[in-house]
């Protein structure tokens, strides 16, 4: 069976689903149909002439990129303009783009916390949290001795998921009582007697998404033929998405020795900073692209500096008057690693599931600036 766009969208929204993304983005298939067979799939951060006419020569059939191709709705497409030619040169060539931006962003693992584990910090913790993960608790009464059939079922749908640690549970000992009636089949006791029965309490937890197949699970490793079940809502929601992330450095550095840091951990020449050279650094908040708008986040957070692009002058007064350092690491620069991160992400997610489609980053160079 040939390999689809759509296998691959679905490694991608498994991670970060278009949900996730901010309410003025611009995410998911752009040009293409999730039906569309592929071989090979190019990533990059901008689709551009040079990125389009790279995936014409690789025989690409998917192009996936972090920023949006399409933002603005297109009044017409023609050959001579820049975005309909590369709209046009897509069709002909049976090219599908495709797009995830701040869905990757935000989400736990996402791009935000690729960027800020690569600049070596630990504890990290979202910036500004924009969504947050429901949980339900499932509480179902096991006869004696299919505890662990029952738990473990729950398990592999996603229940018991606390943090770092999966199969939490909560067991108590007590005795069920029930009378079979006419029309039962029951599996212990006999019709019109009442039975008591040494049972176990299972309690657990499941996201809100997978409560629906965690209780078929549950149901069907059961040996009851009637199931006494309750499902609770819980207000402890967890936060699992959110702009920026927030760490520490395990050792604390000078702002002049983090700035080296920075520019060797991203390969670059130059930064843009403000601040005290001179300031010991422990707590760092980390935005791809461009996130000065969440200065007073950082500062609330109590941040001794904030590592992001796109920095401008009255941000940069606002920052120093708090007593916030920023590095101004460039737009481009911070989420360049999306392309090799990305790469290896799908290559992983295709093993897995035993997809033939061969994922490269693109090599084209697409940073509007220079430096001299």
């Amino acid at each position: 069976m040939a390999e689809r766009v759509k296998d691959i969208i679905q490694i991608i929204e498994n991670l970060a689903p278009k949900s996730a993304a901010e309410s003025w983005d611009k995410v998911g298939l752009q040009v293409g149909s999730p039906q569309d067979t592929i071989k090979k799939v190019l990533v990059c951060l901008d689709v551009t002439d040079d990125v389009m006419e790279e995936a014409i020569e690789n025989e690409v059939n998917l192009i996936i990129s972090h920023h949006p191709f399409l933002f603005k709705p297109l009044k017409h497409i023609l050959k001579e303009d820049s975005k309909g030619k590369i709209v046009y040169q897509a069709i002909k060539n049976n090219i599908a783009l495709y797009c995830c931006h701040t869905n990757i962003d935000v989400v736990m693992g996402g791009l935000n916390d690729q960027v800020a584990m690569k600049l070596g910090l630990s504890n990290i913790k979202i910036l500004q949290v924009t969504g947050q993960q429901e949980y339900y608790k499932i509480v179902v009464f096991v006869p004696e001795g299919y505890e662990e059939k029952v738990a473990t079922a729950l398990a592999e749908t996603g229940a018991g998921h606390i943090g770092n640690y999966s199969h939490c549970s909560f067991r108590s000992d007590g005795t069920g009582t029930f009378m079979p009636l006419e029309g039962t089949d029951p599996f212990i006791g006999n019709i019109g007697e009442l039975e008591k029965v040494k049972e176990i309490r299972l309690e657990t937890i499941i996201k809100k998404e997978d409560l629906s197949k965690s209780l078929k699970s549950m149901m069907e490793a059961h040996p009851y033929e009637e199931v006494a079940y309750d499902v609770y809502p819980l207000i402890n929601a967890e936060a699992n998405r959110g702009i920026g992330r927030v760490g520490v450095l395990d050792n604390p550095l000078q702002l002049s020795i983090l700035i080296e840091d920075v520019k060797k951990i991203l390969d670059i020449d130059k930064v843009k900073f403000c601040g005290d050279v001179n300031h010991q650094i422990e707590k760092v908040a980390v935005v791809n692209g461009s996130g000065a708008d969440l200065i007073f986040d950082a500062i609330g957070a109590k941040c001794d500096c904030l590592i992001t692009g796109d920095l401008k002058y009255h941000e940069a007064q606002i920052a120093l008057e708090n007593g916030l350092n920023v590095i101004d690491a460039g737009h481009f620069e911070t989420e360049a690693l999306f392309v090799d991160w990305m790469v290896a992400f799908l290559t992983e997610g295709c093993k897995e599931k035993g997809l033939d489609i061969d994922v490269i980053p693109s090599n084209r160079n697409i940073n509007p600036f220079q430096y001299l």
